[in-house]
């Protein structure tokens, strides 16, 4: 399946410094079902569809890789009704997605723990979606689901304990090259929606240097025009990694 709404792109973007990795916290559904009168778990449905645009709107522009939030670590601790929804609207999503995706050149890989509540049946698509689209290029779609930040730290602190690396060996590489995907350069942009000003141990690694932008709209609403108006604005801020003005 081809894009469903081909836009052109905003002339305020320069073609030439798009983001290679963008990250998103695709957060408020919850409260944009509430809004509407609805259940929680609508809002996450209707999410889907932010999601697909958002997709489609980076391979549109160029985005090398986009990673989006999905399901925390954190996210346990709600209602068992909404965590057992999420589960089954996670599976189906891949389910429904994972086909076109595949046919637009789209790799998809996840990010978090496997050997940790997750059910196996989910476990079983997330995995086919990624056997799958293995060997696509155009992009990669990297799913933060069951994600920590922290947890992804011990998790490579553990495995460098494994892999019995001396402490005088273990340096910002060795770390780095046992995150869940070392692959992936950080990212360039993360963005956050539904106005909420922080970063809920989200790639707490990764994003050491990224440039942070904070949007008011609810992720249902979110649509590649948002995303573009973000990497505009990621486009206007001049990125030092610590260093001077020269």
């Amino acid at each position: 399946m081809s894009d469903p709404r081909p836009t052109p792109i905003p002339p305020l973007i320069e073609r030439d410094s798009i983001p290679h990795h963008v990250a998103v916290v695709m957060d408020g559904n919850g409260r944009w079902a509430q809004r509407q009168g609805l259940a929680r778990t609508e809002g996450h449905g209707a999410g889907e569809v932010a999601l697909v645009d958002t997709a489609y709107g980076a391979l549109a522009i160029g985005v090398k890789a986009l990673t989006v939030y999905a399901f925390s670590t954190e996210n346990w601790r709600r209602p068992i009704d909404e965590v057992r929804y999420l589960m089954n609207f996670n599976q189906g999503l891949l389910e429904r997605r994972q086909h076109e995706l595949h046919a637009e050149g789209v790799r998809i890989t996840f990010s978090g723990r496997r050997d940790w509540r997750v059910p196996r049946r989910v476990l079983r698509n997330m995995d086919e979606a990624a056997e799958l689209t293995k060997s696509n290029k155009v992009m990669t779609l990297n799913i933060a689901f069951n994600y920590g930040g922290r947890a992804e730290i011990v998790d490579a602190v553990k495995q460098l304990v494994q892999d019995k690396v001396p402490a005088n060996k273990i340096d910002e590489k060795a770390i780095r090259s046992r995150l869940y995907h070392p692959e992936l350069p950080d990212p360039d942009l993360v963005i956050r929606t539904s106005g909420e000003y922080r970063i809920s141990n989200f790639l707490l690694w990764e994003m050491a240097y990224s440039e942070l932008v904070f949007t008011e709209v609810l992720w249902p609403d979110f649509r590649r025009e948002d995303l573009y108006e973000a990497i505009a604005e990621y486009q206007r801020r001049e990125r030092r990694f610590g260093g001077l003005d020269k």
